[in-house]
């Protein structure tokens, strides 16, 4: 077999080793499992606290703690997807996703409830966005853009579908009686989707190319090292100001309904976001959209630190934040194999988001906490605008001594 030949084949880019089922049963259940162990919570927290007696403060650190056991949960079932491939690891993971999400429901005590949600942060790591991502790069190869872009338009459609569902079912039920209907769908769709899609043959990995020019593992060279930094700091700013746009917003007068309003065309903007990836790949250089992108997340941060309005300008702007935060989605799915290629591509990405995960779980309580001694939600912007814009140098000293892989798009 020709080198060409054996690239296809270990990347999957061929037909036979493209499972065309997996697409759109990665579609639904990144819909389902967002939206039942993610997107439900918020909707239900002042139902758990009212009926539980627990504070909101206690019950969203254990919702945070399912969010760092996910982060760092990712690394293992990394390296158990470079190996094995999704069908176990997914459908295990979704197995574990709705006991957990049972746990949660029965919980008697608040030690229960947070063990619940450590079971449910394994279980993240194990159905969210990574393993989906693992899946689509091997399988896909060089086609991986557009596949990683379908899914996660879809993954953008969990809290359109669930949010208003798990509403509508507690207007009728007890939060736990919801949370246990969520499981039943949840099993229902995820469980027989990983299990019955997944099982095609996982592609042989391509061969390695060199860790670095001094011969460093490429996870603890200096460009990965910086890279991480980057992100981290970027997903950091970038989640902060998520949580932190609607009382940024009341602070100017605006109404909660136009605030929420605000919050939810940030969400359109990202869906579209999403779309406009694939042209940009195929059009820079993976530092060039790399830095760019950071620093827009960073420059539309800035205005809406510094613009008291009106309110349509400030819409248009958290429009224009959405979208970045878009394209940053897909970025970071392919930042391992735009550098570095695919042959330990859920090791690395897991190694790599680990950090932005875990200062993405952080960012909602640092960011209120800071909040106050910045003088208010604009002086909180102002600095997340300068961490943006600290991680786009990051990027450009990370990318410095980066050899050009060739074809990564």
């Amino acid at each position: 077999m020709s080198g060409t030949q054996a690239g296809v084949a270990a990347t999957g880019t061929g037909d036979r080793s493209r499972p065309r089922v997996v697409l759109p049963a990665l579609c639904a259940t990144q819909i389902t499992s967002w939206g039942i162990v993610y997107y439900a919570f918020p909707v239900l927290l002042s139902r758990i606290t009212a009926d539980t007696g627990w504070s909101t403060g206690a019950a969203t650190a254990a919702f945070s703690l399912a969010l760092l056991v996910s982060a760092v949960a990712g690394i293992p079932v990394g390296r158990m997807l470079d190996r094995r491939g999704p069908h176990l690891v997914m459908t295990g993971g979704s197995v574990l996703a709705v006991l957990a999400v049972l746990a949660v429901a029965a919980a008697p005590n608040l030690p229960v409830f947070l063990a619940a949600w450590t079971a449910a942060g394994v279980a993240m790591a194990a159905t969210f966005y990574q393993p989906a991502f693992a899946a689509l790069t091997r399988w896909w190869g060089t086609d991986r853009v557009r596949a990683l872009t379908v899914v996660t338009l879809a993954g953008g459609l969990a809290s359109t579908v669930f949010a208003p569902l798990t509403a509508l079912l507690a207007e009728h039920l007890s939060w736990r009686s919801t949370y246990v209907v969520l499981a039943v769908i949840l099993a229902v769709v995820t469980i027989p989707a990983h299990a019955f899609a997944l099982r095609a043959p996982w592609p042989p990995a391509p061969p390695a190319p060199p860790a670095s020019g001094d011969g460093t593992p490429t996870a603890r060279s200096r460009p990965f090292v910086l890279l991480a930094v980057a992100f981290t700091l970027s997903g950091f700013a970038m989640y902060a100001v998520v949580i932190g746009l609607v009382p940024l917003l009341q602070e100017r007068g605006v109404s909660t309904t136009a605030a929420a309003w605000a919050l939810g065309l940030g969400g359109a903007g990202q869906t579209l976001g999403r779309t406009l990836y694939a042209g940009l790949a195929s059009r820079t250089s993976v530092t060039t959209r790399t830095t760019v992108l950071i620093a827009l997340g960073g420059a539309t941060t800035a205005l809406l630190a510094v613009v008291p309005g009106p309110i349509p300008l400030l819409l248009l702007l958290s429009v224009l934040a959405g979208v970045v935060r878009g394209n940053l989605t897909l970025l970071q799915a392919t930042a391992v194999t735009d550098r570095w290629g695919t042959t330990h591509y859920g090791r690395l990405s897991a190694l790599l988001g680990a950090p932005a995960h875990l200062a993405a779980a952080l960012a909602p309580w640092a960011g209120a906490a800071l909040a106050g001694p910045l003088g208010g939600y604009d002086g909180l912007f102002g600095v997340l605008a300068g961490l943006s814009a600290a991680a786009a140098c990051v990027v450009l000293a990370a990318d410095a001594r980066q050899p050009r892989q060739r074809g990564a798009s």
